[in-house]
């Protein structure tokens, strides 16, 4: 798929300005936090006229002021990638990114919506790179640094502009962490892997915990599941939440100049701090709800397909992610994406999980959502950690589906972000407040009157779970 060129020339930038706009990029971009957004554009020392060196601070009125006449007047996209540790570089040169992707994120920023939609990109995505030919999508930024990655990132998805990059080396996530005193995460199984190439060594039991920054990024490198490279995005999403969690913590501003000494050896980018300064500004705006995550469409590969095993992207799921959430539309000649008929909702596959203390209520709402009419209902291992409000998670991007089942379970939500049953088009994580719902308990037998059953092996009859490495012939398109 031809991609058209765009002619961008890095921005010239002080190199005394170059860990500040590093900072401000790994923190607005990567953590998305408002809080940590407003900290530094308050006590950062700033001044335009530094570039000429006048050495005159801004006080923090007028950084204030100043950091006010940036704003974003167009959607935003930006490259973010998570680069692997290159034994070969020395510590603090440009070398140390020259290395594979182990994370890579397509994050929109959009002033009309005022919204934040994030793409995670496996890394063992099947892509076609130039002069390469089809291999893993990770494998770009080794052959050719953040402009070919970005063609392939472009190619790849139906020719989206991508307008500045951002990467972060291997150290900064795990010094960041332990710069915060550490992160809660709940970690979901028994983790065990070591890697003595890339220094990695993960042992981390199951259970809500306290992660120092060599526990959290191995919590989030961790692959040796049946999840794969798709349940590390899914936990990196999870520590990017508890993260901004931490970020908002007021105690946390004094921490911040410590933060941006760590950065600035571990972070590269073509942002300007003008266009950073933006970024920031977009950022004090925010809420929760307005950050979405979306996991890119498709399968695993089956081992008898390649001679390695890949993330083979569903396109006609793609399309429909970067047509609701980039605004971008389809190649000539296929099927606009928008054509949403509410109808096929009923043939999706619907994942129950239950967050309650009743062990028994997802199958209560297996039920009570074949009664609206759904097919396709499994009832999910139990979330590990009780929840109050009902979400409905479209991890897949199917927004306007899963917004049609949200508005039929009273008190819900719908929680945008890649966290769902990976076998699932939609989630239905069951929290307290559905219980208490008029619905349920017209629905539900009480206590008393409910049959002595096992539940134990309940989930078969909803449905056993999907063969992973489904039939290639799934997700068929001929656009390679």
């Amino acid at each position: 798929m031809a991609r058209s060129q765009r002619d961008r020339q890095p921005n010239a930038q002080p190199q005394w300005g170059r860990w500040l706009m590093w900072g401000f990029t790994f923190t607005s971009v990567i953590t998305l936090s408002a809080a940590l957004g407003a900290s530094l554009a308050l006590i950062t020392p700033f001044r335009a006229g530094q570039a000429q060196g006048d050495g005159q601070p801004f006080s923090i009125t007028d950084l204030f002021k100043e950091g006010l006449q940036y704003g974003i007047a167009r959607p935003v996209n930006i490259l973010v990638m998570g680069v692997d540790l290159n034994p070969d570089a020395e510590p603090g040169s440009p070398e140390i990114f020259k290395s594979r992707s182990d994370t890579m994120l397509l994050v929109r920023l959009d002033p009309g919506t005022h919204k934040v939609n994030i793409l995670s990109i496996p890394r063992d995505t099947r892509v076609e790179i130039p002069e390469v030919g089809l291999t893993k999508i990770n494998h770009a930024n080794w052959y050719g640094g953040p402009e070919l990655a970005s063609q392939v990132v472009s190619n790849t998805l139906n020719d989206v502009q991508i307008d500045r990059y951002v990467r972060i080396s291997t150290g900064a996530f795990r010094e960041l962490v332990d710069a915060l005193g550490g992160v809660e995460v709940l970690v979901p199984q028994r983790m065990f892997y070591e890697d003595k190439t890339q220094g990695l060594y993960i042992d981390l039991e199951p259970g809500l915990q306290e992660l120092n920054g060599r526990q959290a990024e191995g919590f989030s490198r961790f692959r040796n599941d049946q999840a794969g490279d798709i349940g590390r995005a899914q936990r990196q999403q999870i520590l990017l939440k508890a993260l901004q969690k931490k970020l908002s913590n007021p105690l946390m501003l004094t921490k911040i100049p410590h933060i941006l000494g760590i950065l600035q050896k571990y972070i590269d980018s073509d942002l300007s701090m003008g266009e950073m300064l933006a970024l920031v500004q977009f950022s004090l705006q925010l809420k929760s709800e307005q950050l979405q995550m979306t996991l890119l469409p498709g399968r695993f590969s089956g081992p008898e397909e390649f001679d390695a095993s890949y993330w083979i992207m569903d396109y006609a799921g793609m399309d429909r992610v970067m047509q609701a959430q980039f605004e971008v539309d389809p190649p000539q000649g296929y099927e606009s994406a928008t054509n949403d008929d509410p109808e096929q909702d009923y043939w999706l596959r619907i994942d129950i999980q239950n967050a309650t203390p009743d062990p028994e209520a997802a199958y209560y709402m297996a039920s009570y959502v074949q009664n609206l009419g759904y097919t396709n209902v499994h009832v999910d291992e139990d979330w590990p950690t009780p929840i109050k409000k009902t979400q409905v998670i479209p991890q897949w991007g199917n927004v306007p589906a899963g917004r049609r089942l949200q508005e039929t379970l009273a008190k819900s939500e719908l929680v945008v972000d890649s966290t769902g049953a990976l076998q699932s088009d939609l989630t239905i994580r069951l929290g307290t407040d559905w219980l208490e719902s008029r619905e349920a308990r017209e629905f539900i037998q009480p206590r008393e009157n409910r049959s002595d059953r096992d539940y134990s092996d309940e989930s078969q009859e909803y449905g056993d779970p999907p063969d992973w490495n489904s039939s290639p012939n799934d997700y068929n398109d001929n656009r390679f």
